[in-house]
C-alpha cells in the first residue's frame, strides 16, 4: 500500500464534519462581548475590507501564538502541519470540494491570483501560448489582480481584454450580454482566450455576478481555464465549487468568515496540470504540491490558518449557522441601503437580489464627486470627523453615457454599505450616523455680485463666525485684484442668479478638521466671475453646475 503523506492531509485525525448547531443560541449580550474590542462609537460599515474577528477566535489565536513562542520546535513538528490540515478539511466540506488536496491555505486572494497568473505567465514565456493570446477579466476586477496580470502576463507577451460591466445594473442579463461581447472580441484575429478571471462578488462597485452562468459560457466557448476571484464570497453567499465549475476559486476567510487577518483558501480542481502550481514564495517544500508549499513558506505567524475550527464553533452558535448569518446580513444591508437611498432621494446600484452582505447606495449629486481623489477625501472626512467607516465609489461615465439622476443632477458617487447583522453597533445606529454625517454638508449661496462684493461678503462672514473655530470649514476665494480671504462656518444665504460651484481646500490648514471637511463645503458664486471651470490653485477647485 502506498505510503500516505501526512502533509497533504492523509493522516488520521479528528473529523472535519460540521458540528451540530448549538441548542442554546448566542445572545445579544454575548455578541457585544465577542466584539467589545471594536471602537464603541464607530459605525463600521466596511466589513468587506478587513472583516470582523470575534473575541473567542482572537483568544484561540493568542493561545496558538504563545504555544509557538514557548516551544517553537515542538509546535512546528507536532502542531502546525496537522492544524493546517484540519483547517483545510473544514473548508473542503464547506465548499463541497472532492478532496482536501484541492484546498490550499494562503494569505489572501492577492496571493492566490499570483499563484494562478504566474503559471499563465510561464506558459507565455516558454512559448506554450502565442504572443497574441489573451486573458479575459472584468473591468472592475480588484486592482491587485490587474497588477498581477501586468506583472506576470503582459510582461511575458500576453494581452488583456476587459469586460466593461454596466453600473448601476438592473439584471444579470446585462452582465451576461457584455461578457459574451468581450469573448467575441477576445477570440478575434485568431486569438485564444487562455484564462478568464471572473469575480463572484465584485469589490467596487459591489455586485453579485452570475458566476455559474459565466463559467458555463466560458466552457461552451472553449476557454481553457477559469479563475474565480471570490474574495468576498465565503460567509456572504453559498459557495459550492463543483456547482460553479471553475478550475480555480479563491475566497478570503478574514472578510465574512470571522477569521483574523489574513487567510484565504485557494481551490484548484484536480487535473494533470495542477501539479505545476507553486507558491510565489519558494521554500524547502517546493515541489511537494501547492497545499504543502503553502503550509510552510518560512518562519512566520501561521495562527490565522489554524483557528478555522474555532471560527466554525463560533459560527454555529448562531441560529441557522452560517446560512442564518448570511440571510440576516443580506436582509439588514438591503434594509439599510433602502433607508439611505430614500432619505437622499437617490438609488441603489443593483437590485437587492444582486447584492449579498454589501450594497451600493447613490450619494446626492450635489456632492459633485468628480474624481477618485474626491471619493478618497470624502471617505477620510467621514471616518475622521463622523466616525463612519465606509468606502466611496466614484462613477466614471464613458463618452456620451449618462448616469442616474436625482433632483439636482447626475449621481457620480456611491457608498458601499457592508454590515454584519448583530455586530457591535446596531444597524439603525449606523444608518443614523451616516445620515448625520451627510446632514453636515452645507451649501452656501452667495449673492450675484462683482469680485469685490464677493470678497467683502466673505470677510464679513469671517468676522461673524470667529466663534466657530472648532468646526473650521472654509472656502477661499482669490479675486483678480489679488486680495484673498477665508469664510469659516458659513450658513445658507438666499439669493437668485446664475451660479457655479466653488470648492476650496487649503492643504496647509488640515490640523483641526482635515481636507475632507473643506471638500464638503460647497459655495455658489456668480459664474461670470470665473474665466473657466478649472483648477486655479492647488487649493481652489471650480465646478460648473
Amino acid at each position: 500500500m502506498q505510503h500516505e503523506d501526512p502533509r497533504n492531509g492523509e493522516s488520521a485525525h479528528r473529523s472535519s464534519k460540521k458540528p451540530k448547531l448549538s441548542s442554546k443560541f448566542i445572545t445579544e449580550s454575548d455578541i457585544r462581548d465577542e466584539f467589545s474590542h471594536h471602537h464603541p462609537r464607530v459605525a463600521r460599515i466596511n466589513n468587506g475590507s478587513f472583516g470582523s474577528c470575534p473575541g473567542s477566535v482572537l483568544t484561540a489565536q493568542r493561545h496558538l501564538q504563545l504555544q509557538f513562542l514557548r516551544q517553537p520546535d515542538a509546535f512546528y513538528f507536532n502542531t502546525l502541519r496537522d492544524g493546517i490540515t484540519a483547517s483545510r478539511k473544514i473548508i473542503k466540506d464547506f465548499i463541497n470540494a472532492d478532496h482536501v488536496d484541492e484546498v490550499s491555505l494562503v494569505d489572501n486572494a492577492t496571493t492566490a491570483a499570483a499563484i494562478v497568473l504566474q503559471r499563465i505567465g510561464r506558459s507565455f514565456a516558454e512559448g506554450k501560448f502565442q504572443k497574441n493570446d489573451t486573458v479575459l477579466m472584468l473591468h472592475c476586477a480588484f486592482q491587485a489582480v490587474k497588477k498581477s496580470i501586468q506583472a506576470y502576463v503582459t510582461r511575458a507577451g500576453g494581452s488583456v481584454i476587459e469586460v466593461r460591466l454596466p453600473f448601476p445594473v438592473n439584471s444579470e442579463e446585462e452582465i451576461i450580454s457584455e461578457f459574451k461581447k468581450s469573448i467575441e472580441e477576445g477570440k478575434s484575429n485568431g486569438r485564444k482566450i487562455r484564462l478568464a478571471i471572473i469575480d463572484h462578488i465584485t469589490s467596487m462597485p459591489s455586485l453579485v455576478i452570475p458566476v455559474k452562468e459565466l463559467v458555463r459560457i466560458c466552457r461552451a466557448e472553449g476557454i481553457e481555464q477559469v479563475f474565480v476571484d471570490a474574495a468576498h464570497a465565503i460567509g456572504s453567499v453559498k459557495v459550492d465549487v463543483k456547482e460553479v465549475g471553475a478550475d480555480f476559486y479563491v475566497s478570503n476567510l478574514h472578510k465574512w468568515f470571522f477569521c483574523p487577518p489574513s487567510v484565504a483558501f485557494l481551490y484548484c480542481k484536480k487535473s494533470s496540470s495542477s501539479s505545476d502550481l507553486h507558491h510565489p514564495v519558494v521554500s524547502h517544500e517546493y515541489g511537494n504540491g501547492l497545499p504543502v508549499e503553502s503550509a510552510w513558506i518560512g518562519t512566520r505567524d501561521y495562527s490565522s490558518q489554524l483557528v478555522v475550527p474555532a471560527v466554525l464553533e463560533f459560527v454555529n452558535r448562531f441560529e441557522g449557522g452560517i446560512d442564518g448569518i448570511m440571510k440576516r446580513n443580506h436582509d439588514e444591508v438591503v434594509k439599510m441601503g433602502k433607508m439611505l437611498a430614500e432619505s437622499w432621494g437617490t438609488n441603489l446600484g443593483s437590485p437587492p437580489e444582486m447584492s449579498a452582505a454589501m450594497i451600493m447606495v447613490g450619494l446626492p449629486s450635489r456632492l459633485c464627486l468628480n474624481s477618485e481623489e474626491d471619493a478618497v477625501t470624502l471617505r477620510s472626512h467621514l471616518r475622521d470627523r463622523y466616525e463612519v467607516e465606509v468606502p466611496i465609489f466614484h462613477q466614471v461615465f464613458k463618452d456620451g453615457e449618462e448616469g442616474v439622476r436625482d433632483k439636482d443632477g447626475f449621481i457620480t458617487g456611491y457608498l458601499r454599505m457592508g454590515k454584519r447583522a448583530k455586530c457591535f453597533i446596531r444597524n439603525e445606529e449606523a444608518v443614523m450616523k451616516v445620515r448625520a454625517a451627510f446632514h453636515g454638508i452645507n451649501i452656501c449661496v452667495l449673492p450675484s455680485s462683482d469680485a469685490c462684493g464677493i470678497t467683502q461678503f466673505l470677510k464679513n462672514q469671517t468676522k461673524k463666525r470667529k466663534e466657530h473655530r472648532r468646526r473650521k470649514l472654509y472656502a477661499s476665494w482669490k479675486p483678480r485684484n489679488g486680495e484673498s480671504c477665508c469664510l469659516r462656518g458659513c450658513n445658507e444665504v438666499e439669493s437668485l442668479g446664475t451660479y457655479a460651484f466653488l470648492l476650496a481646500i487649503d492643504k496647509a490648514e488640515t490640523s483641526n478638521v482635515g481636507i475632507g471637511m473643506a471638500l464638503l463645503q460647497m459655495v455658489r458664486i456668480h459664474w461670470s466671475m470665473l474665466d473657466q471651470p478649472k483648477l486655479l490653485k492647488p487649493w481652489l477647485w471650480v465646478k460648473h453646475v
